[in-house]
């Protein structure tokens, strides 16, 4: 299954694709970079910054800065990662920035839950802009 992330709520698109590789779905997700956090710019950055700089730099916890990893992530706290069937569901799971030549071709679903269009609000943050803010490369 590859899922296009393009304006969609991160955490609604999380949540699928965690459901579908716990039941054996293999699950590529294309344009992270792309996909948005909602609630108020200042406080979605803030709240990202506390993670960067929780724990100790030699010790961890590590939090990601590329928007890949930071939707990974996100994912993973949706899974047993500890246990095995989660280990080997998280495996399943690949995010990308952009497409990669190898899906170009092939067809790109859309989440119709977790559209931008369905939110009550406008505030939201896109993940290109919270990764800026904590460093990473794009």
């Amino acid at each position: 299954m590859i899922i296009d992330a393009t304006d969609s709520v991160m955490g609604r698109i999380a949540a699928v694709a965690a459901k579908k590789a716990l039941l054996g779905e293999s699950i590529n997700i294309v344009n992270c970079e792309n996909a948005i956090v909602t609630g108020r710019k200042v406080r979605v950055l803030a709240d990202f910054k506390q993670k960067l700089d929780r724990g100790i730099p030699l010790k961890g916890p590590y939090f990601p800065k590329q928007s890949d990893r930071i939707f990974r992530r996100a994912i993973r706290g949706m899974l047993p990662y500890k246990k095995e069937r989660g280990k080997e569901a998280f495996k399943r799971i690949m995010c990308h920035i952009g497409v990669p030549d190898k899906f170009s071709s092939q067809k790109l679903e859309l989440i119709g839950d977790a559209s931008v269009s369905k939110l009550p609000n406008v505030k939201y943050v896109y993940l290109k802009d919270i990764a800026k803010h904590l460093g990473g490369k794009l």
